[in-house]
């Protein structure tokens, strides 16, 4: 299971794409929208209205060490345990470690799972079995399934209820390697906002046109940009009747205010967004619980970049990080942003529809493993320093869930002595996946999507909603 070097990650590559809209400011955000799918949309009939139940996952790409945060096990021998003590939460007899006190306070808030499995090894292959459903163990260039985001999107546009001038799936630097659309197709990849929302140089984009000079010149040259480039691969395709709702959403989200507020932090006090963090994490966790509220259903943010150590992700083999140093290098800024999340829901009165779920695609191996580092960096030795490191365990890890009436205060599942394998209540991807389509109204049994060759494709074909977390 061990993967000593990071991999770059690209992400799906558009397939379809026709349109592509660049918000230029201090972050990115770009949406793609294909013309066969338009077209196709018009000859389908709408699904009834779903359950409006909304949706903030937070992925932790590479995978966090469960025994080192929300399963400690401090009796086990030292080459598992690891250097964290465990404290005491506000459940009577359940821990975590001393890295997450935030979080430790707020337990009787959420549902922590202790017993997820999945049966793959590799990044690739992990992250579509969570995200969507694909069982196949062996790593794949790209998905062969949609991931269930893509799906919420897609399902819920046939609903009949309009998205208004926010798309419903929005990623903040969201999970973009190892999941997409599939056969769905590129119109529903989530819109996307890139960038740090903390840096001195972030902006909220230009989603209305400013009404002075130069500026105003920028956005109209722009604009004649973006639209010359639609009226060419129209004229290349001869199907200019493809304009419908969906480019109206995109000139919303250029003309309409309320999406300038939605992703605008600075109308949050300083108090809030200390409270978050003034870091990416912090602050992507804020822009995501803002978007919930102006009407986006479906949020992905990945804990991703700097604040990670020095390869960026929570992929602690000894090679990547020094894992304890890695592990402590970020547990401030994640331990403060997701508790600060998780007070917001309840606080603001979002808890009975918004979920949010904190997971990765697996743990890291209870065993430690000792090799030479391959870099010095943030939590990492200088190069050929021999450091202690965690690699892949899909066998047992944990996950946190709150809101839209997950049961708080509960923890679901156990691992053995050493945090190796489960020992009580297994939890697949399958009822993971199950757990998030009930909450979104879906029945994933029984849903079927036709793939590229016409055959009707179900959802999850295995899994079943988790009773405590489905609300």
């Amino acid at each position: 299971m061990s993967d000593p070097a990071p991999r770059p990650c690209p992400g799906p590559l558009a397939r379809r794409g026709f349109l592509s809209i660049g918000l230029a400011g201090g972050c990115g955000i770009a949406g793609s929208l294909a013309l066969p799918d338009l077209l196709r949309l018009r000859a389908e009939q709408p699904l009834p209205a779903a359950k409006r139940t909304k949706v903030i996952m937070v992925w932790l790409p590479g995978g966090c060490s469960h025994v080192d945060t929300y399963d400690p096990k401090p009796d086990a021998a030292a080459e598992y345990r690891g250097p964290f003590s465990p404290i005491a939460t506000t459940l009577p007899g359940v821990s975590f470690t001393e890295l997450l006190p935030l979080q430790a306070a707020l337990a009787d808030r959420v549902a922590i799972v202790r017993s997820m499995q999945q049966t793959a090894g590799g990044h690739p292959a992990g992250s579509m079995q969570m995200l969507s459903g694909d069982p196949d163990t062996r790593d794949k260039p790209k998905p062969k399934l949609p991931d269930w985001m893509c799906v919420t999107n897609y399902l819920r546009s046939r609903s009949g209820r309009p998205a208004g001038a926010l798309p419903r799936y929005v990623g903040v630097n969201p999970p973009l390697e190892y999941n997409g659309p599939a056969y769905l197709g590129d119109a529903w990849q989530p819109f996307v906002v890139s960038g740090d929302p903390s840096a001195p140089s972030f902006a909220v984009p230009d989603l209305g046109l400013p009404p002075e000079g130069d500026r105003r010149l920028g956005a109209q040259l722009r604009l004649r940009r973006q639209f010359d480039a639609f009226r060419r691969e129209f004229d290349r395709r001869l199907e200019m009747d493809a304009i419908d709702a969906f480019e109206a959403q995109a000139v919303g989200l250029l003309t309409d205010p309320a999406a300038r507020r939605a992703f605008d932090l600075t109308l949050e006090d300083d108090a809030t967004r200390d409270r978050y963090g003034r870091n990416a994490w912090g602050q992507q966790l804020l822009m995501a619980r803002r978007l919930v509220e102006a009407g986006v259903e479906v949020v992905t943010t990945s804990l991703a970049g700097p604040l990670c150590g020095r390869v960026h992700n929570w992929d602690d083999h000894a090679v990547n990080h020094h894992v304890f140093d890695a592990l402590r290098f970020r547990a401030g800024a994640y331990d403060r942003a997701v508790s600060a999340l998780v007070e917001d829901i309840f606080a603001r009165g979002l808890d009975d529809e918004v979920l949010v779920v904190v997971t990765g695609e697996f743990g890291r191996t209870p065993r430690i493993e000792y090799s030479p580092s391959t870099g010095a960096g943030d939590a990492s030795a200088p190069a050929g320093t021999t450091q202690p490191g965690r690699d892949h365990w899909p066998r047992a890890y944990s996950n946190l869930w709150a809101g839209a009436g997950v049961t708080p205060g509960v923890v679901i599942g156990a691992t053995d002595a050493r945090g190796e394998d489960v020992t009580e209540r297994r939890i697949t991807a399958g009822d993971f996946l199950a757990t998030i389509y009930h909450h979104l109204g879906i029945d994933a049994a029984r849903v079927t999507i036709d793939d590229f060759n016409g055959r009707p494709t179900p959802l999850v074909d295995h899994g079943a909603p988790v009773p405590e977390l489905a609300g």
